[in-house]
Parts: C-alpha cells; structure tokens; sequence
C-alpha cells in the first residue's frame, strides 16, 4: 500500500517510501503538477482562491521561521563541523529517532500523502536531489515553486539525497522530546533525513535545505551565499540581506535580468540559484513600487500566505491583522526578466543590505574589501516586524554572513571563501541602507525604494565612479555626496537630524554595538580587518 501511486506524473516511484521508513496505508500522490495540488489544497479545506483563481494559505499561531525550535543531530559524521551555540543548537541522537520514530507514525496513518522531488540548485554540475513527503497538498505544492523542478527524465534517475519528512499537524511534548516547544525542525546531516512539526509555515521547508547547502558546500570550494542576484548580460551583482530588507525587491529590477532572489553558490564558474522561484514579502505590495512582484500574485500558481483579502476577494497588501511577514511563493517563471538558466557570470558587485533602525548608517556606502569581510561576518540589519516569532517591531541585530540562522560553520569560513572571491573577480563592495533616516524609527520613515533603487543602479552602472566621496568619521567607508535622482540631504545621515548631539550619542551607541559584536570573531582575523572596526567619538 505505502508506495502506490494514486495519480502522478511519472510512470513509478524509484525511490520507494520504505527507504525513508515509512509504511503508508493512505493514498500516495507521486510529483503532481501545481494545477492538481491547488485543485486538491481547495477541495482538502488547506486553503481558498482568489478572485484571481492564486491559492491562498494561512499558517494559523506559526507565521514566521521558529529559531529556537530547530536542531541538528548531534552525532559523528557532518555535524562533527557544525559551530555549536545560540543558532545551532544539538539534539541527542535519541531525542532524535524518537521523534523520527512518532513522525513516521504519524504520516503512515495519514489519508492522504503528498510526495514532491526536485533538485536544490540551477547548476547541473552542483544540484542537489530532494524530496518533500508532506500531509498538505499546499506544501507540496509550495516545494514546486521553490525548488528547481524535475523533468520526468529526470525522475527517472531521481535518488534524493536529502528527504524532508513534514507533518504540520503533528506536535512534539516538549518534556519527553527535548524541544523548546511543540514545533520541531531537526536536521540529521549524515542520514539525509529532515523533520518538520508543529509548524504551517512553509518557508521552515525552503530554510531547512538551504542550511544543509550551507555545511556542504564550502568542503567543496563553492560559497553558498544568502542573497539575492541578478545580472545585465556581462555584469552581476549579489545582495546580501536577512528578510525584509530588501533581496526580492532590489533584485526585481528591470533593467537587469534576475538569477534568483534568496540564495545562491557561487563556483568558478559563476553564480547559480539553489531555488526555482520566489518567496516574497507581501505587506505594503503596491503595484507602483514593485510591479513585476505584484503581477505575480494575480497568476495561477502563486501561492499567497496570511494574506487578508478584500470583501470582492482581492488581497489587500497593506492588512497585517495576521502578520507582518506575508508572503508569496511564485515560479521563478512567473518574472519574465530573468535569466533563462538562473545562472550568470561571476559578480562584479557586491552589495550588503542592511535595515538600519537607528538612522545613523548612509543610505549608499562604499567598502573596501577589509571593509567587506567586516561587515560581511558583522551582518548589521534590524529584525522586521514578523519575519520571526515576537517580533513585533524593528530590532537592532547582527546576523553573521547576513543568513546565520542557516549558516552551520563558523562565520571564518564564509568569510573567507567570500573574500577570496572578490580578490579573484575585483568585485567592487557596497553598503546599502533600505531602513531608516532622518531619526530612526518612531520618529521618521524607512527610506523611499525609488532613493534606494537610483543608489544602487548608478553603483552598478558605475555612474558614481567620478563623484566625489567623503569618509565617514566612525565607521571609515566613504559614503557619495551626490546622485542623480536623489536628495543630496540624505546621504550625509547627521544632516538629516535636527538635533546632531542626539545623532552622535546614537551614532556612538551604535558603533560599540558593533565592536561588542565583533569580539566574538577578533581571533583569526587579519589586522587589515579589525582596522575597519568603527571609532567612539564621544
């Protein structure tokens, strides 16, 4: 029974379910396309249409990623190279396998399974076989969108590497299973085996196969990177960012073809896209601002999540009544600027994003590559509003490598391949800030994307090759002092405070921030990096 095909899109399964260990007595639905699991996401109650006819979810309690509920099996092999602490944390190989063992249990008793392969990575010569086996027919059809889908030819060689096995509805006891909560996400690298619990929230799948990417790939010489990138033809820029401060949006760009707008490698070769599509940020969507964004979540196929929608069945973007942090999944075919392979060149640019609360950091700065690796393993931005659970409103962080919840090495290793990249290609280095000016938050607004976009596109054209830079006294980048088609008021942050005092004892506040931080990684790294370590004034 555990492996019969009820309707799929190859003719059998060649990786049977046994080897998972599982023994299924419900229907088994093999790789169906996305119309059929929409039309069975409706019928199963998992979700709702659109006026539009897009698929629309909600997550319920869970509308975020939940860090404190993931883990790594802690046994010999892999996890042998994993830095140990805050982000990962280990579990016992027994608090393991008993929560295998009541997830496997779970799913065999279950009417209705959903079975998805695909590959994680554009690049032939670097992919990486997967499968999702899910209870929802709107996570599976979540996994098509999000990874790089299998032809049928290529399902007939299909031999996933890593399998995630992923049961919503199915709740851990903390006591007994070692977890922080009911919601579990445990990896187990050396088995090739995930399990998800707990938890709705799809974007758990995407992050969960995207950490493992992270630990395997660097033994290989290629750079696993969070960003985003997209490219002219001859001239690809990266853009390194955590959620909500800009990837997507910045990478959506018209006059540049995109590659991919979440995570990436970086061979000799080039920069390649793990995924095959796209996992937006929705709130506050406006067409004006981000059209070829907003276009995707009127086609079929789009899934939309803790979206409120309108009385006539449109969404309404600027309703964040279930939560800050709404999303859209979209085939990376639904932008039609884009890069036919999601593959391109090696980067000529590269830029960090940060959302700065605080008002102090210029919207545009240029790095030096001493400067780069420290902001690189600094990764400064500030937690948005419901990109994680209880967090309610912007907070200053620092993320290693801009992605360190997904980064299972120590932030050297990362950096190191970065930088070593950047030497190879003479990639030019920038810092943008898409947060806040003139005060901070609570008493200005976030940048305008329009400022922010004509920064970025004359950096990448190199339009402010010949203009003039003026170094920033705390922090030592060199920061423009004028750009077509934005104010030259803001680009020198103290001149946009009324009060300059207050400036500098923020800005002050926030450069011990940084050196605090950076305590942590001082040991073996280069003198020519910790001289970028910003200066106390007061």
């Amino acid at each position: 029974m555990g492996d019969r095909a009820v309707s799929d899109s190859s003719s059998k399964p060649y990786t049977p379910l046994s080897e998972h260990g599982l023994d299924v007595t419900g229907n088994v639905h093999w790789n169906l396309d996305w119309e059929k699991l929409h039309e069975m996401a409706v019928s199963r109650k998992e979700g709702k249409l659109t006026s539009h006819g897009v698929l629309l979810a909600t997550t319920g309690e869970r509308t975020g990623r939940s860090p404190n509920d993931r883990f790594i099996v802690k046994e010999a092999g892999l996890a042998d190279e994993v830095w140990w602490g805050q982000v990962n944390r280990p579990i016992s190989p027994d608090k393991f396998e008993s929560l295998l063992s009541k997830t496997r249990k779970h799913l065999n008793q279950t009417s209705d399974i959903f079975v998805k392969d695909a590959f994680c990575g554009a690049d032939p010569r670097h992919r990486m076989p997967v499968r999702l086996v899910t209870e929802k027919a709107w996570h599976a059809a979540f996994m098509h969108n999000m990874f790089v889908r299998a032809t049928n030819e290529d399902l007939e060689a299909h031999t996933p590497k890593y399998t995630i096995l992923h049961a919503p509805t199915l709740m851990a006891s903390p006591h007994k299973d070692g977890t922080n909560s009911g919601v579990f996400v445990i990896l187990a690298l050396d088995r090739g085996l995930v399990i998800i619990g707990g938890t709705h929230y799809a974007g758990e799948i995407k992050k969960a196969i995207f950490t493992i990417m992270n630990h395997i790939l660097p033994a290989k010489g290629l750079l696993p990177m969070h960003c985003s990138a997209n490219t002219d033809g001859e001239n690809s820029a990266l853009f390194f960012g955590l959620s909500g401060t800009g990837k997507t949006t910045l990478s959506a760009d018209p006059e540049r073809a995109l590659v991919g707008d979440d995570e990436h490698g970086w061979s000799e070769e080039g920069v390649f896209n793990f995924e095959g599509g796209c996992y937006a940020k929705l709130i506050n969507l406006s067409e004006e601002d981000e059209p070829a964004i907003f276009a995707t979540t009127r086609m079929r196929g789009t899934i939309l999540e803790n979206v409120v929608l309108n009385a006539d069945g449109t969404p309404d973007f600027d309703n964040d009544s279930l939560t800050q942090n709404t999303r859209g999944s979209y085939s990376i075919e639904a932008i039609e600027n884009r890069t036919a392979d999601s593959m391109a060149g090696n980067p000529k640019n590269v830029v960090f994003l940060t959302c700065d609360a605080f008002g102090v950091l210029p919207p545009l700065s240029r790095l030096s590559p001493e400067q780069a690796a420290y902001h690189f393993i600094s990764g400064y931005t500030a937690k948005v509003a419901g990109t994680e659970i209880g967090i309610t409103e912007p907070q200053a962080t620092f993320s290693t490598c801009f992605g360190a919840p997904f980064m299972p090495r120590h932030p050297s290793i990362y950096a190191d391949l970065l930088s070593k990249k950047i030497r190879e290609n003479d990639a030019k280095c920038w810092l943008i800030n898409t947060g806040w000016v003139a005060g901070g938050y609570g008493d200005s607004s976030r940048i305008k994307i329009k400022w922010t976009r004509a920064l970025l596109n004359a950096a990448l054209r190199g339009d402010l090759d010949d203009v003039v830079f003026v170094k920033d006294q705390r922090f030592g980048f060199s920061v423009p002092t004028t750009c077509e088609g934005v104010p030259d008021s803001i680009l020198q942050p103290r001149q946009t405070w009324s009060d300059r005092k207050k400036f500098d004892n923020v800005a002050d506040l926030l450069a011990r921030m940084f050196i605090e931080n950076f305590e942590q990684y001082k040991e073996g790294c280069s003198d020519e990096v910790m001289s970028s370590t910003p200066i106390v004034l007061g």
